[in-house]
């Protein structure tokens, strides 16, 4: 089948292009995309010297399963997520389904192009009006929930969210500090919120996400300059509205690598900071910041079960107690991947969605 899809050189350019898709193998599944959240996490697979089709965050309808796939029926709702487990080997056995060592894919030559096969991002390759993927990949989702809404939560919104409550295991009555208010960090806002923190501060160099992050549950903010390195005088801040000791918890959302260490600056000794946004460079950290007993986690995408977490997300949802459409700030046709990634980079959105 043909299937138009935003393709990337792996050189930093992309383009929307047409390819060809067989039908579904055994164990996959052919959905079609209905929506595809944007990421920071796309934008750098532009990078990534492969052929690649766009998107890892999407939610649609099925369209067609491959043999063995007993539980998704054509016309199913579902969203999709990028962590697959396979559900047997060891880190799935020990539950941590978040990092399994066999996760499933769909082969480069089922993805005919021009130019040779093609790499489906994180094995879904969302930013197309189709995607085959492997049917541990696909979670049903109930008809309360937008495919907007099911797209964002494949990824920003559970990284966010599950960083606080699964990873860190947020208890009640703590303070946190959630550095970046974008997607991402509105969701561990919502995470800090859902357990009870009794302080929450939100930290972003942006008045307008501030401004989010207060409806978001956000109880006090620090407006940051881009000035102060590593976030120190925001520390300082953030001490004095702790009892001058730091919060309890810190967690960085920002994807910017030189404040991959700004957490531990805002905890108290004995303090946990997490390293949410994934980021993966060389950086630089000075030890001084880990006295005293701090701890410094980095957690995968909020560690999701997806058994357990997506159904839980769901019912918050429907109960008002998260907000998820709030978080969709501008939506654009595929055609306008250019300004949805140059948004996305402004800090002018909370979070981008392309829809089909």
């Amino acid at each position: 089948m043909e299937v138009r899809a935003a393709i990337t050189n792996g050189d930093g350019e992309f383009a929307i292009e047409t390819c060809e898709f067989a039908e579904p193998h055994a164990g996959e599944v052919l959905v079609e995309i209905k929506a595809s959240g944007v990421c920071h996490t796309d934008y750098d697979s532009l990078r990534w010297n492969r052929q690649l089709i766009l998107g890892h965050e999407g939610a649609g309808v099925v369209s067609a399963v491959g043999k063995g796939v007993t539980d998704l029926a054509p016309g199913a709702r579902v969203m999709l997520n990028w962590a697959i487990p396979c559900g047997a080997c060891f880190q799935c056995q020990r539950g941590a389904e978040n990092i399994c060592e066999q996760r499933g894919t769909v082969p480069d030559e089922r993805f005919r192009f021009r130019k040779g096969t093609l790499n489906a991002s994180f094995s879904l390759g969302t930013m197309a009006t189709h995607a085959i993927v492997p049917a541990a990949a696909v979670v049903p989702i109930p008809n309360q929930i937008s495919f907007p809404v099911g797209a964002i939560l494949g990824c920003g919104v559970m990284t966010g969210f599950g960083s606080v409550v699964n990873a860190a295991k947020l208890v009640p009555d703590s303070s946190a500090v959630v550095l970046g208010c974008g997607g991402v960090g509105l969701s561990a806002i919502q995470g800090a919120r859902f357990s009870r923190a009794r302080q929450i501060i939100a930290i972003d160099v942006n008045q307008a996400r501030l401004e989010l992050a207060k409806k978001f549950g956000a109880s006090e903010t620090i407006l940051a300059t881009p000035a102060d390195k590593g976030l120190l005088q925001a520390a300082r801040t953030v001490k004095q509205m702790t009892a001058g000791r730091g919060a309890d918890y810190a967690f960085e959302c920002t994807a910017v690598p030189e404040l991959g260490p700004a957490p531990l600056a805002m905890v108290r000794s004995g303090g946990t900071a997490v390293g949410v946004s994934g980021i993966e460079q060389l950086v630089s950290v000075d030890m001084e910041l880990f006295e005293w007993d701090k701890i410094y986690i980095n957690p995968l995408y909020g560690q999701c079960r997806p058994k357990r977490d997506f159904p839980l997300l769901f019912d918050l949802y429907r109960q008002g107690r998260i907000l998820l459409d709030e978080m969709i700030t501008h939506t654009y046709p595929l055609e306008e991947l250019p300004k949805a990634f140059s948004r996305m980079r402004a800090g002018s959105t909370a979070k981008g969605v392309i829809v089909f």
